[in-house]
């Protein structure tokens, strides 16, 4: 039952209330402040103190898409919602939950009450703001932002009177409000102890929604944690102080061969050697780049390079060392790719059509996916190196690195070091640590020995060896290291003629003599000098688009020198040619190397005296008739007195813009 102080004062602020709507005079020593200036807001708004239902109401689709909007806040809040529910329920009291628009999302009470007609207050969809209904609880909680009780007569609705509400606002970690969450009922049943109820409940449900976005957060880091250290392909242990791992990441243990769950526990020199266990713990600054063997369950070894380092407490005492590890040969084939020799070139930087240079891209074309060992053979400067990077780079190892080495160009002492490596104190002069050959180097990819005739007759024997068991041994060393790598071999001298000296063995020319390719010499491929010339041309020159000028007298004396040097010869002749002429000038024999005209005995002399090959003086004539004729290939073909199908035949054979 209601006291009588409460009816009292019910009474009283109906009385201001009566006077204010009827007459606009507002009596504010008798109301508290933040009701009267609520009244005074509705009233100007133009809320009707009398009406009798909420007009603004949302389609249950939108009902269903705030519940989903809602959904982290509702599914925390309502558990809260139901308790509060349970403890005042059998009172006829509504457990309410608004979102930060006004609208009501969940609404907790008895059905025979919320079918009644002051139920109807409470459907979910009614939006319940001070700008909708006039003054209320849960208008004012969103509007100030505060806890607030709202008692009978001071709703600014007649039709509310009866009723009393208490409303907290829900807010977010930056104090934004993003819900209310209310109780309400008759307002003879008001408990005094009722808007503690809802502002400790309301405290709850941010505390909770908090604590879930913390743990979300927590969950977010440990995901991105997991993922990084499942992507990360680096080696990361952590082991204690006396050598026993407590961690390791995924990478670690697949590299180890071991069981995801049982690595943890076991004594880091069961993979390393005890003296690289000393130095791990024996360094508090840590250890870097030091190149060991991990062993792993199947007794195989494999180098890696180690980083060590201690982890300290808030004491300054080792806790921890973490231990990082890649394999070497991962380490070498990126160092390589950065600073080594990489394979540029494809076989569409291979320029001619001539059918000799063409059977050679063919049968490089077929070759390229298989593991086959390769020997180029040809004279120097027909594009050996070019022709390996282009095989390489269409075999299926294009990602992996391209290691050159000329085994002519190092002395004979240090061939075996540079091919297959050398441990530290192999010989004076070696570096600490030892270094890794150009075999691991090459490891996955692709190593072109290039002058293969040079190399020393006991170097051979090794690499033989290596060819036919896929392993290497470090100069000095003892440890066998497997190998993946695809061989390209290439020379200018005739092998065959070398095994009959005794300067090459032939059972290494049998085992490179998988897949011999010859690179055609620039004689042997005429045809393809005009078009190397252009690209050459536009390659050194300023004239790196239009019109290419090149006088015919120029082609025809190149294409008639026999270029002893192949292709790099002429490339080099068309640089020099290319710096010593000015931009606009167009070439002709006057600008030839003089040792080339020479050669083939050219003078001189006016070109109109000079004796042209028959095609030349062809071309010349089709130019001059089309010249005459303005461009009409059938006024053109009348001249020539040819058919108009040889003149379309010609016109495309000499290459000629009409």
């Amino acid at each position: 039952m209601p006291t009588k102080k409460l009816l009292e004062k019910n009474n009283e602020i109906n009385k201001v209330w009566q006077e204010f709507v009827k007459t606009g005079n507002l009596n504010k020593l008798k109301i508290r402040k933040q009701i009267a200036d609520s009244w005074l807001r509705s009233k100007k708004i133009g809320i009707s103190p009398y009406a009798h239902a909420i007009t603004t109401e949302i389609s249950k689709d939108r009902i269903e898409q705030f519940y989903d909007e809602f959904k982290e806040i509702l599914e925390t809040a309502k558990p809260f919602m139901e308790a509060i529910y349970q403890t005042v329920g059998d009172d006829g009291m509504f457990v309410r939950l608004t979102n930060s628009k006004g609208y009501i999302v969940e609404c907790i009470g008895d059905e025979q009450s919320l079918d009644s007609a002051v139920g109807q207050f409470f459907f979910r969809g009614k939006n319940v703001k001070e700008e909708t209904i006039g003054t209320n609880a849960i208008g004012l909680s969103l509007k100030k932002n505060i806890p607030v009780h709202v008692l009978g007569s001071e709703h600014f609705r007649e039709c509310y009177h009866n009723l009393t509400t208490s409303a907290a606002p829900i807010r977010d970690e930056s104090g934004k409000v993003v819900a209310v969450l209310s109780m309400t009922g008759d307002y003879k049943l008001v408990h005094p102890h009722t808007l503690g109820m809802v502002m400790a409940s309301a405290l709850a449900i941010e505390h909770e929604i908090l604590l879930n976005k913390i743990n979300m957060q927590l969950q977010r880091a440990n995901n991105h944690h997991e993922a990084v250290m499942k992507f990360i392909k680096e080696g990361i242990i952590t082991i204690s102080p006396d050598g026993y791992i407590t961690d390791a990441n995924y990478f670690a243990k697949r590299f180890l061969s071991r069981d995801l769950k049982k690595i943890d526990g076991l004594h880091i020199d069961e993979f390393i050697s005890k003296s690289n266990y000393k130095k791990i713990i024996s360094d508090s600054n840590g250890i870097e780049e030091l190149e060991v063997h991990f062993k792993k369950d199947n007794g195989a070894k494999k180098y890696v390079i180690l980083n060590g380092i201690p982890i300290y407490n808030d004491k300054d005492e080792i806790t921890e060392h973490l231990i990082t590890f890649r394999e070497s040969k991962k380490v070498y084939s990126q160092v390589n790719k950065l600073f080594g020799s990489n394979a540029i070139y494809t076989f569409d930087d291979i320029l001619g059509n001539s059918e000799e240079i063409q059977e050679a891209i063919r049968i490089s074309k077929l070759v390229s996916n298989s593991d086959a060992t390769i020997l180029l053979f040809g004279e120097s400067g027909t594009g050996k190196e070019l022709f390996a990077q282009s095989i390489h780079n269409e075999s299926q190892r294009r990602n992996n690195s391209f290691v050159f080495i000329n085994c002519g160009a190092i002395p004979r002492d240090l061939v075996a070091s540079e091919l297959f490596g050398y441990e530290e104190g192999a010989f004076t002069g070696a570096r600490k640590g030892g270094n890794p050959g150009k075999f691991e180097l090459a490891d996955g990819g692709t190593l072109f020995l290039d002058e293969i005739g040079d190399m020393p007759l006991d170097t051979q024997a090794n690499l033989l060896r290596v060819l036919e068991t896929k392993e290497v041994v470090r100069v000095g060393g003892n440890e066998v290291i497997p190998v993946d790598v695809r061989v390209i071999a290439a020379t200018h001298k005739d092998l065959k003629k070398e095994v009959e000296r005794r300067n090459f063995r032939s059972d290494l020319f049998y085992r490179l003599n998988v897949m011999p390719i010859h690179t055609p010499a620039l004689r042997e491929r005429k045809d393809d000098i005009k078009k190397l010339i252009e690209r050459f041309y536009r390659q050194f020159s300023n004239q790196n688009s239009g019109k290419i000028l090149i006088d015919d007298n120029f082609y025809w004396v190149m294409r008639e020198y026999s270029w002893p040097g192949n292709v790099r010869e002429l490339q080099n002749v068309m640089q020099m040619v290319c710096n010593l002429v000015d931009s606009g000038v167009k070439l002709s024999n006057e600008h030839i190397p003089l040792y080339i005209k020479e050669q083939l005995n050219v003078e001189e002399v006016e070109e109109s005296f000079m004796v042209k090959p028959l095609y030349l003086l062809e071309k010349e004539a089709i130019k001059k008739a089309l010249e005459i004729a303005d461009g009409n290939l059938v006024q053109t073909a009348k001249i020539l007195e040819i058919g108009r199908s040889t003149l379309y035949r010609k016109i495309e054979k000499y290459e000629i813009k009409i």
